[in-house]
């Protein structure tokens, strides 16, 4: 199994490959530049090429996450910012070596029309795609909103993808807790799940798990992460039937969990390889 965390870049992009080896990690998420800014950010290329060096030397996974404001539904003024910020992430990715960049699903922009939202993603995913000419994919997160609410289901996830004019660059990132708190996967449903997975194809283009605890109950929609063995909702038998899924086999499983309740994600790696490994 591939575990790892998400890290930070203080010491660059090579500092991050090298951080979580010391970890004894096979994978890591970063963030390419600042995470609360659109600004497109004129990167070390060397640092990129030592990283991904690095990376192939130490069988080490990486992923990008993209910046905080960046959305798939954006504002008509803030479109072509968030347009150019997701081609710089994919640059910068890229040069890294990393599968893809993870960019949430959009959000509902429209009271009336229920469309709306979908058709704008795929409007910005398009402009994005058709611009960027390298193999780092976008992977498209499911939300963690209440039943119900946009980006919650493998179904949307999909669609949206195979409307897409390259669906080829673009993939899926799977958050347990999003999926947890949305009530997709309720803790006791992984095996139909897993059916319906396959049967929509989604399975054969997901490249990362976020493996995160909820700490609120199934289908309340709240976005709250927890550790995997500690103060969540989520139990070790059901994360057992998940990670022994033979259609996660090859998918890297990357902790987003809080490291300030009394586990480092050190230990807490440890623990998944003692546990699954």
């Amino acid at each position: 199994m591939k575990f790892g965390c998400h890290v930070s870049i203080r010491e660059g992009y090579l500092g991050a490959a090298k951080h979580t080896a010391a970890l004894n990690a096979s994978a890591f998420q970063y963030f390419p530049k600042n995470p609360r800014s659109l600004t497109v950010k004129k990167f070390d290329k060397i640092d990129a090429a030592s990283c991904r060096e690095y990376c192939q030397q130490h069988s080490l996974t990486s992923i990008a996450h993209t910046p905080y404001p960046t959305s798939l539904t954006p504002s008509h003024d803030k479109r072509e910012a968030v347009i150019e910020s997701l081609i710089n992430d994919l640059e910068i990715a890229e040069a890294c070596g990393s599968v893809g960049i993870v960019v949430h699903f959009g959000s509902q922009i429209s009271s009336h029309d229920p469309l709306a939202s979908y058709q704008l993603m795929i409007e910005v995913l398009n402009d994005v795609t058709s611009k960027w000419e390298g193999v780092c994919k976008i992977l498209l997160e499911n939300n963690a909103g209440k039943p119900g609410s946009i980006g919650t289901t493998f179904e949307e996830l999909v669609q949206v993808r195979n409307l897409c004019e390259n669906p080829l660059k673009i993939g899926f990132c799977l958050d347990t807790c999003h999926a947890f708190a949305s009530g997709l996967w309720d803790g006791d449903n992984w095996e139909a799940l897993a059916v319906k997975g396959q049967e929509l194809s989604y399975f054969k283009e997901l490249y990362a798990i976020h493996f995160n605890n909820s700490k609120f109950q199934s289908g309340l929609g709240k976005d709250r992460h927890a550790n995997i063995f500690k103060g969540g909702h989520i139990k070790k038998k059901q994360f057992e039937e998940l990670i022994n899924s033979p259609v996660l086999k090859e998918v890297p499983f990357i902790l987003e969990t809080p490291s300030k309740e009394g586990i480092t994600h050190k230990d807490e790696i440890e623990q998944l390889q003692h546990t699954w490994g």
